[in-house]
């Protein structure tokens, strides 16, 4: 007898969908079978035409606890997580105080995360001017690679690296390395406005292309691992490819955000919508859209980034003052599986996207799958239900979100972790460490 037992109609396993009953014991998947199996089990829930999901995986979350915590914090931005169908996530090593950039640093942050997370949680650390040098115990105390930011971050205590220092980072130490691509000799000083076109403008795309382009040039010199963080852009699309095309070691991801809202659509004010890199236009959107479905991008990642309603200047609706950051780690599956199916995307196609392969950007390979020995890491997901974003019953700390209003299709029924129903009530997440 296993302890649990779901079945589903619609189970995404092995890349497609299909009836199946997933067996589960010790917190593992033991067994796939047809879903009509006769098993015996503890608990055995059968969930009909409502999707059967292997818990999403986030790499790109900003918790910002310790230190700015009154932004977001661990339990807040877990609970979220858990909610929107996330069973893992990889946090940035800013905004927090101090930020991830040595092993004292990380055990400073696991200590303010212990015993409050709702989901699993890695680390990325931080590479910034003058820490090549500590690079590789940080490794070797378990995060998963390293972010690098080519402009000014936003927080004074994460400067951003020069080319040359990028170079000397890669050279440190064998790690994957997440690169934020703007490049600052081509943005430009956003003047005060409540105008969205305004701050566009001083964030155009050569930006991002540059940027890219000096990664890129990184990864063929020194042979390390790229991954372009959050890409906008569309033009810098083809410097991927070659890139990949030449054999580098160089990925991309994108966020639901670049693909689901247009520049042409910003209401005047609505600093909800500010992010670096910038939301751009539709025709932008298609392309990076293109470039899901031939694999070019390999990721869709929140870029959960929240902060207080004063820091995003909803008073005023300045775009130049309010921080850059969309807090959306709860709604991406929705987000995206709204905006997927109706381009004739299936549901096989958004858990590849944002479960297996984020999961396998940073070799969690028990993650992000139905697969016999994974983590039971599972998600009941109703994928014709519909529901409208209100944000007052969003989990993370700050209720705000660019989605306010929006009538999203798909709602997360049940989240289960490891094979436990995650109430948001008593925290059961580990750390999660690359393996060494």
């Amino acid at each position: 007898m296993v302890d649990l037992v779901l079945r589903s109609r619609r189970a995404i396993v092995a890349g497609s969908e299909r009836p199946a009953a997933v067996s589960v014991a010790g917190g593992r998947i033991v067994a796939v079978d047809d879903y009509a199996a006769d098993l015996a089990a503890a608990e055995e829930v059968d969930l009909g035409d409502v999707a059967l999901l292997p818990g999403l995986v986030d790499t790109h979350v900003h918790v910002n606890e310790p230190g700015r915590t009154e932004w977001e914090g661990f339990a807040t931005a877990t609970r979220a997580a858990a909610a929107g169908g996330v069973t893992a996530i990889v946090d940035m090593p800013l905004n927090s105080l101090p930020p991830t950039v040595d092993v004292a640093a990380l055990a400073v942050k696991q200590e303010a995360a212990r015993g409050q997370i709702h989901v699993d949680v890695g680390f990325w650390g931080g590479a910034i001017p003058g820490n090549a040098g500590a690079l590789p115990a940080l490794h070797a105390a378990g995060v998963y690679g390293f972010k690098a930011f080519l402009a000014d971050s936003g927080v004074p205590e994460f400067p951003p690296l020069s080319p040359d220092q990028l170079g000397e980072a890669l050279r440190a130490v064998d790690a994957q390395f997440v690169v934020h691509a703007e490049d600052p000799d081509h943005l430009h000083a956003a003047a005060s406005s409540p105008a969205y076109a305004d701050f566009l403008a001083s964030r155009p795309p050569d930006a991002e292309h540059a940027a890219v382009a000096t990664a890129i040039g990184a990864a063929r010199a020194t042979g390390g691992r790229v991954h372009i963080l959050h890409l906008s852009a569309a033009s810098a699309l083809p410097l991927i490819a070659a890139a990949k095309a030449e054999g580098l070691r160089v990925t991309a991801e994108t966020c639901p955000h670049y693909l689901t809202l247009d520049a042409a659509e910003i209401p005047s004010g609505a600093t909800e919508f500010k992010c670096c890199p910038p939301i751009r236009d539709a025709a932008n959107a298609d392309r990076l859209w293109a470039a899901l479905a031939d694999g070019l991008i390999t990721c869709v990642v929140s870029d959960h980034s929240p902060c207080t309603p004063e820091l995003k200047r909803q008073d005023t609706g300045d775009f130049a003052a309010a921080w850059g950051g969309i807090a959306s780690v709860q709604l991406g599956l929705p987000v995206i599986w709204t905006a997927a199916r109706s381009r004739g995307h299936t549901l096989a196609d958004v858990v590849g996207w944002m479960a297996r392969r984020p999961a396998d950007l940073v070799g969690l390979h028990g993650k992000g799958r139905i697969a016999v020995g994974a983590d039971a890491d599972l998600v009941a997901f109703d994928p014709e239900a519909d529901f409208t974003v209100d944000p007052v019953r969003l989990h993370h700390r700050n209720p705000v979100t660019p989605y306010a209003g929006k009538v999203l299709t798909g709602v997360v029924r049940t989240t289960w972790l490891r094979g436990r129903t995650v109430t948001g009530d008593a925290p059961r997440g580990v750390f999660l460490t690359r393996e060494v």
